[in-house]
C-alpha cells in the first residue's frame, strides 16, 4: 500500500528566482553602465538534462536489483532499472564471460546505469573467485596507511576491470556494544578512527574510479539485533545523533561524490514511532541537512538496505510496499536483491504517483541525483 507516503514525502524546497544582471556602457560615458534585469531562461543542468521525460522510466531508472545472470541482467535493463547488483548467488560468469558479462551490457545499451556489489573484505566480500580475497575491516584497520588505501585501490581495480563501479563499502559503523553483525566488519568503535580508516580505504576506491558508499546510516553498531532476522532498535535519536552519526559529517565533506546506504533499523524519537529509518522521512532529512554534530548537508545519491533478502524489513512490509514507502521518504535508489516483480513494482510506482501518494517531483529529485553520480563515474 502507498497509504500516508504522500503525508510523509519531504516538503520540497522552491528554487530562488534567478535573474540575469547585463552591464552596458552608455554612449558618451565610457566606464558607466546600467543594469537591465530580465528573467533568465531556464537552464538544466546535465543531469536534468537525462532524466527521462516519460514517469514510468524515470521511476525505473530509481531501482537497483539483484540479478544471477546475463539474460536477467539484460531483461531488468529493458525494463529501464538504472542499477543492477551482483548478488553472492549470481553466476561468476555474469563477470567473466565474453559477449555475455557486465562489461558487455555496458556495449550494448547506450545509456549508463549502475552496477554494484557487497565488498567490504573479510566476511562481506562476494566472487573472491574473481576480484580477489581481502583482509576484514578491522584487520585492515591496523596495518600503514599507504596499506589501507591500496587495499581501497586493488578492490576498486579489481571491481572496475568487470564492469562494477559502485561499492557498498566503507560500513561506518561502530562496533561499540560486540553486535556479532558488526563486529570486525568495523575498523573501529572510535568516531575518529572510523573516519582516518574510511577516508583512506575510500579514496583507494575513488583512485580506481569506484563510488565508495557509507553505511549504514544511521548508524547499526549498538541496534538490537541483525536486520537481517528481525527489525532492530538503536538507542534514542539524542544518543544516535552524539556517537552514531558522526563518522558521517567530515566524510561526506571530503567525498560529497560518494553514496550513502540508509539502514533499516529503528530509531526511537525519530520521526513516526516504529518505522525503519530507510522509510522515515526524518532520518532523510537529517542526512540531508547534516542535523547532527559535526555534519554537512548531503546532495548525493542515498540508496536503501536491501528490500528483499532481509527478514526484518519483509516482516515489516513486502518488498512492493518497500519501494514505494522509501522512494516516498526520501530514497534516491531502492534496491532489492532478489529483482523479483521488477515490471510490477514499477508500475506500482507510478500508480502511486498518479494517485498523489508519491509527488512526482520527488521521482525527478531521485533521478537527477541518480543521473548525477553516473555523469560522475564517467569523468
Amino acid at each position: 500500500m502507498c497509504a500516508g507516503l504522500a503525508a510523509c514525502a519531504p516538503e520540497e524546497t522552491p528554487a530562488p528566482e534567478t535573474e540575469v544582471v547585463t552591464v552596458t556602457s552608455t554612449e558618451g560615458q565610457p566606464g558607466q553602465g546600467f543594469v537591465d534585469k530580465q528573467a533568465a531562461p531556464q537552464v538544466l543542468s546535465p543531469a536534468q538534462q537525462r532524466v527521462p521525460e516519460d514517469l514510468r522510466a524515470r521511476v525505473a531508472s530509481l531501482m537497483v536489483v539483484g540479478v544471477s545472470n546475463y539474460d536477467q541482467a539484460r531483461f531488468a535493463l529493458d525494463q529501464g532499472a538504472g542499477g543492477l547488483i551482483i548478488p553472492s548467488w549470481a553466476d561468476p560468469k555474469l563477470l567473466t564471460e565474453p559477449g555475455r558479462n557486465i562489461n558487455a551490457l555496458r556495449e550494448q545499451y547506450d545509456r549508463p546505469f549502475s552496477v554494484s556489489i557487497d565488498f567490504e573484505g573479510g566476511r562481506v566480500q562476494r566472487h573472491t573467485g574473481v576480484f580477489g580475497e581481502f583482509m576484514s575491516p578491522r584487520a585492515l584497520a591496523g596495518t600503514p596507511p599507504e596499506v589501507i588505501r591500496g587495499t581501497g585501490w586493488d578492490i576498486g581495480r579489481a571491481l572496475r576491470e568487470h564492469g562494477v563501479n559502485v561499492d557498498y563499502a566503507p560500513l561506518l559503523d561502530l562496533d561499540v556494544t560486540n553486535l556479532d553483525i558488526v563486529g570486525d566488519r568495523s575498523f573501529n568503535g572510535d568516531p575518529a578512527e572510523v573516519v582516518r580508516v574510511a577516508s583512506l580505504f575510500s579514496q583507494g576506491l575513488i583512485d580506481a574510479n569506484i563510488t565508495p558508499t557509507f553505511k549504514h546510516f544511521p548508524g547499526h553498531g549498538r541496534a538490537s539485533g541483525d536486520t537481517h532476522l528481525q527489525l532492530a532498535v538503536t538507542p534514542p535519536l539524542h544518543e544516535m545523533r552524539e556517537l552514531d552519526m558522526r563518522p558521517y559529517g567530515p566524510l561526506l565533506s571530503k567525498y560529497p561524490r560518494a553514496s550513502v546506504m540508509m539502514g533499516h533499523m529503528i530509531v526511537p524519537g525519530l520521526g513516526p514511532d516504529g518505522v525503519p529509518s530507510s522509510m522515515n522521512p526524518e532520518a532523510y532529512r537529517i542526512l540531508r541537512e547534516g542535523d547532527y554534530p559535526g555534519g554537512v548537508p548531503f546532495n548525493g545519491v542515498v540508496v536503501t538496505d536491501d528490500l528483499s533478502g532481509m527478514r526484518g524489513i519483509l516482516d515489516y512490509a513486502p518488498t512492493r510496499d518497500a519501494v514505494a514507502r522509501a522512494i516516498g521518504s526520501g530514497a534516491d535508489q531502492a534496491l532489492w536483491s532478489s529483482g523479483k516483480d521488477l515490471p510490477a513494482i514499477i508500475d506500482h510506482i507510478v500508480w502511486c504517483v498518479h494517485n498523489g501518494y508519491i509527488p512526482e517531483e520527488r521521482v525527478t529529485e531521485a533521478a537527477t541525483r541518480v543521473q548525477q553520480m553516473l555523469i560522475d563515474d564517467s569523468l
